[in-house]
């Protein structure tokens, strides 16, 4: 893990928690860690509820001046207009959202997002001034046939293709990983995280290689955050079902208590 690129633990709350029991739980985290003497500028923290909870979570977090931060689980590619049920990045950052997921396997899986409506999506955050979360990864099948790295990195290329060099964050979660308990071990994450960041390299250059975060995604748990964040490439995690327990997600943030 380079020195400059600040650690990123992201909780992806996905359709989980309305704007009461996410208000009672922001609150217990962020007491959770300030009763733990954690350190923001070792480590940010970011959460990701539904869109319904994200105005209460922005007046708890102005209000009681958490060091939270927030975003959108996804967004339209479309800035305003008639598409029924979209949510504009005008609007996430209008609500005080600093990030947004992108991509995110279900989104790929269920709504059948092609790797060009990730492209345009990312388009759509940057112009709203939201940091994209661009999710990559591979499914069993994939593994097989195409080896830890291809799928990835090609999701990676297809999205940034013809997009000026930006701020952006990377989420690697193998989707055989998501949600199964099975995670990815500390190297494969590497192995992928490695491919991904010279991938980046070869499209934005060297700045942008070294200084973009890349995080880990799949079942990811207080037991083996440590041991992923070990490795060089590793700047973070993507924390589905274990970001919905406050002692485990405080547990995860805190990290550097148990990386030696």
């Amino acid at each position: 893990m380079a020195v400059n690129r600040l650690p990123l633990i992201a909780g992806n709350w996905k359709m989980n928690l309305d704007h009461l029991q996410a208000i009672a739980f922001t609150q217990k985290l962020a007491w959770t860690l300030r009763d733990a003497n954690h350190d923001y500028s070792t480590t940010e923290v970011a959460l990701f509820p539904p869109f319904t909870d994200l105005r209460s979570i922005q007046n708890l977090i102005e209000g009681d001046k958490f060091s939270l931060a927030y975003g959108g689980q996804d967004l339209s590619m479309h800035d305003t207009g008639a598409f029924t049920g979209e949510i504009s990045g005008g609007f996430l950052r209008a609500l005080g959202s600093k990030y947004v997921i992108i991509g995110h396997s279900e989104r790929r899986q269920f709504h059948a997002e092609t790797d060009e409506v990730v492209r345009s999506k990312v388009e759509a955050a940057l112009r709203h001034n939201l940091i994209p979360i661009i999710c990559v990864g591979e499914t069993e099948a994939d593994l097989a046939q195409h080896g830890p790295s291809a799928v990835p990195v090609s999701q990676l290329s297809a999205a940034l293709s013809g997009i000026a060099a930006s701020e952006i964050v990377i989420a690697y979660e193998p989707v055989w990983a998501i949600g199964t308990g099975k995670a990815a071990t500390e190297e494969q994450a590497q192995q992928v995280c490695s491919a991904l960041r010279i991938a980046l390299t070869e499209v934005w250059g060297v700045d942008s290689g070294e200084s973009t975060r890349i995080l880990y995604g799949g079942s990811v748990k207080s037991g083996n955050i440590s041991s992923f964040m070990r490795q060089p490439d590793v700047d973070g995690a993507l924390v589905g079902g274990a970001s919905l327990d406050v002692a485990e997600f405080s547990s995860i943030c805190r990290f550097l208590k148990h990386v030696v």
